[in-house]
């Protein structure tokens, strides 16, 4: 027929959602005099449609199709709309045209709405666009995708086949955006880090190593953002933030993905109390941007976000959940013995923290705000001044995950550095933390302001925010095994 099958420029059309809300344009007019039909015309406005084929039917000289695109996502008000295409009315040539359309083709409608005799809401086709052939078979038409490892491979097919999922990751677009003008409002600027370190820091996680080869030196893949953006502070960068990839070498499941999205900040002459209410505005900023209110459901439960947020202390939690008291460290050991956790060898505070996580961490409904954790595992941050053996670091739980974690950062480099010490020893050389970052120290011997500092996963934001249960499914393409 001289068609380009896979079509090209199609300008002036509007989103499905536009036509639709044109409905109440639709008049009844009445027949001319000399008419043999008494019954009132409908006389709709002429639109201009494209989109892909998600149902095809013939019957006789009439062809019925639902055509799709995303303007019922995230916030329309609907994105799918029949065709109705008689052989009478649109011609020959486009009849013929029409007899190639499969499911899944992309096409452009010319054509008038209006309403069938059963009341459905069509465009009444005058001229065909051919601007894509699918060549592949679509998903089955009531089934569709339902393998959640097929969904994440063939996220092009899930994204139209599967209900809300292009819904929610239009949604996370937004509440990343939201992230960033809740940031903006409060003066904090945007940069970007580099993503190859020399030396793996800011976090205790096992990294991706690579080989640059015009240096001839091995580099490793980010796992956080923290360090350069400390290096800015003392540069004068007073509110900064990067909204960035980091990458660790470890496992997956439901919460975690060797490749996220992390948010971290820094306030100068801030604390970790500051980054409390930067959390709450984050949070609820978020939730108004994809039409929320502050009650939300997730995994089966209704969480509250109206701030403040509730604020409890991490010994007062351990000894709650346990009976303990967490300063007796001849009871922390008994304790862990008898829970199956294996406390030899470790320092006290981390026995004290396994049994955190183990039996205090998933008793947490929240969102609560854990705050004053053992310094001896916050080698980053500052310590109370009436307590030397507290950290000012706060992590925010919700239904047993953690979902932000905060300090009042260290800028004492020699503490920083002997601390760095500490932890080096006895690390694995494979380990994030193997090697002390000296260039670090030396900035913070130049005067880093008392800041405080924030990081949130973006990807559990979003879960939480959607009510999505799986890492997987807010990750465009999460890390897959290859086929074959």
């Amino acid at each position: 027929m001289g068609v380009d099958p896979w079509g090209s420029r199609f300008d002036d059309k509007s989103s499905i959602a536009e036509v639709r809300a044109r409905e109440s344009e639709i008049e009844l007019i009445d027949p001319p005099a000399d008419s043999e039909k008494p019954d009132k015309i409908q006389k709709g406005p002429t639109v201009r449609i494209a989109g892909r084929i998600i149902l095809h039917r013939k019957k006789g000289k009439l062809m019925f199709l639902d055509l799709w695109d995303w303007s019922g996502c995230a916030g329309g008000t609907g994105g799918r709309i029949q065709v109705l295409i008689g052989m009478s009315q649109v011609g020959e040539r486009n009849w013929e045209l029409a007899q190639h359309f499969d499911l899944g083709d992309l096409i452009g409608v010319d054509g008038e709405l209006r309403r069938t005799k059963t009341g459905e809401l069509s465009v009444f086709a005058s001229e065909l666009h051919f601007l894509c052939k699918s060549i592949e078979t679509p998903p089955a038409k009531f089934h569709g995708l339902t393998d959640p490892e097929l969904r994440s491979r063939m996220r092009y097919m899930d994204l139209v086949h599967t209900e809300g999922v292009l819904d929610r990751f239009l949604k996370r677009t937004r509440i990343v955006q939201s992230v960033r003008e809740t940031l903006y409002n409060e003066g904090f600027v945007e940069v970007e880090g580099p993503t190859l370190h020399a030396i793996a820091g800011g976090a205790a996680a096992r990294p991706f190593k690579t080989h640059h080869n015009a240096l001839d030196i091995d580099l490793y893949m980010r796992i956080a953002l923290e360090l350069h953006l400390k290096r800015l502070m003392v540069g004068g960068m007073e509110r900064v933030f990067e909204i960035g990839r980091v990458y660790r070498n470890e496992g997956i499941d439901q919460t975690h993905n060797p490749e996220f999205t992390l948010l971290e900040l820094y306030q100068a002459y801030g604390d970790y109390r500051s980054m409390m209410d930067v959390t709450e505005k984050v949070i609820v900023g978020a939730l108004a941007a994809i039409g929320q209110s502050k009650v939300i459901p997730w995994s089966g439960r209704e969480f509250d976000f109206t701030p403040p947020f509730a604020r409890r202390i991490y010994a007062e939690l351990l000894a709650e959940h346990t009976g303990i008291d967490p300063a007796d460290d001849a009871a922390v050991i008994a304790y862990a013995k008898s829970i199956g956790l294996q406390p030899d060898g470790k320092h006290p505070d981390v026995v004290r923290n396994d049994i955190f996580e183990e039996k205090v961490e998933t008793a947490l409904i929240g969102p609560v705000f854990v705050t004053d954790y053992p310094a001896s595992i916050c080698p980053l941050t500052k310590r109370k001044k009436d307590n030397p053996n507290i950290a000012e670091r706060f992590e925010l739980f919700i239904n047993g995950t953690e979902f932000a974690n905060a300090y009042t950062e260290l800028n004492d480099p020699d503490m920083q550095e002997r601390l760095f010490t500490e932890q080096l020893a006895g690390q694995a050389e494979e380990d994030s933390m193997a090697k002390m970052d000296r260039d670090f120290i030396k900035a913070l011997r130049h005067g880093m302001p008392p800041a405080g500092g924030l990081g949130i996963g973006i990807d559990r934001l979003v879960m939480l925010l959607t009510n999505t249960t799986s890492i997987r499914d807010v990750i465009l393409f999460p890390l897959l095994r290859p086929e074959g």
